[in-house]
């Protein structure tokens, strides 16, 4: 396995790929909007789950006492790897079961129960996803329940309202295109190879990496989050001793007639270390997204369909 970097493009239209506590999509202090790297991860880890991995760090629930709780950290590691977490138990014997979850391999953990302290460095690491359409507008809809409150007033206007169905808000973003970047470093696990606790990052754990990279925005469902789809993805494999700068600063954004226009203004870069460079594959859009200056010697593919074009 290979080090990887690349760009993860997440498309937003009239949804909300990821809010703040406030209900609104993030920003930073200029107002511009951007996406963490745990909105992504989130996506596919989701997407993981349903399709049957084993994923440890994902809120699950239970019932106590009649009453429906989210599952503490032991709880979940004891539900995910079938057994019961002690003090007593030995570190690798713990890190053998958290290697085994792939969110864990992919993203790596902060695992703090007593007795077992552990941090794992994670082979893949995400950025933050900054929207790099400029006239994106956030847009709030008043939502009308089918119930009335039971908020108690005496008189007056809020008794009124008090015998209305409640609302609600949602609150979207009209239009956001969010780029990720990421790399993938498979020598993060020398240490724990040595310990015998995991084979190392593989080419099979990538590629499940990859296949979420490429799937989890658009195969969520929730209501947020309908309208937000994988649009594109680079993937930029080089030999283990080659160091890329963020490549999404590289990248510009344009709103085109019938396609939006990406211009990726890589080649200067790649030109540099073209011996270094393994392969380049970009899936993207092919319906509503061109791409312009594209890097020499890639592979294109449909990101729906995988298929080359």
């Amino acid at each position: 396995m290979n080090r990887v970097y690349g760009v993860i493009g997440i498309k937003s239209i009239m949804a909300n790929w990821n809010a703040d506590f406030g209900g609104y999509p993030k920003t930073i202090s200029n107002g511009n909007i951007f996406g963490s790297d745990k909105a992504l991860k989130y996506s596919i880890k989701k997407y993981w789950d349903d399709n049957g991995e084993k994923i440890l760090y994902i809120k699950s629930f239970k019932t106590e006492k009649g009453k429906i709780r989210p599952r503490s950290l032991e709880e979940r590691y004891n539900q995910v790897f079938d057994t019961t977490l002690t003090k007593k138990d030995e570190s690798t014997a713990v890190l053998k079961n958290l290697f085994s979850a792939i969110d864990v391999k992919s993203f790596g953990a902060t695992f703090a129960e007593e007795g077992n302290n552990i941090s794992i460095t994670g082979a893949v690491q995400i950025g933050q996803g900054f929207n790099v359409y400029e006239k994106s507008s956030i847009e709030e809809q008043q939502i009308l329940s089918p119930f009335r409150s039971d908020k108690k007033a005496k008189e007056g206007k809020e008794a009124e309202e008090a015998n209305q169905s409640t609302l609600g808000t949602k609150i979207v973003s009209d239009e956001a295109h969010y780029l990720y970047p990421f790399y993938v470093n498979p020598t993060s696990y020398r240490d724990y190879v040595d310990m015998q606790v995991t084979e190392g990052y593989t080419d099979e754990d990538f590629n499940r990496f990859k296949d979420g990279a490429l799937i989890g925005a658009t195969a969520l469902n929730t209501n947020a989050k309908s309208g937000c789809e994988n649009e594109f993805a680079l993937f930029i494999e080089t030999d283990e001793n080659t160091y890329f700068p963020n490549l999404t600063q590289f990248m510009e954004f344009e709103k085109g007639k019938n396609k939006d226009i990406l211009k990726l203004n890589l080649n200067k870069i790649l030109e540099q270390i073209k011996d270094d460079v393994k392969s380049i594959e970009i899936y993207y859009n092919d319906y509503k997204l061109e791409l312009q200056n594209k890097p020499e010697g890639a592979k294109f593919f449909d990101i729906f369909t995988r298929k080359e074009v």
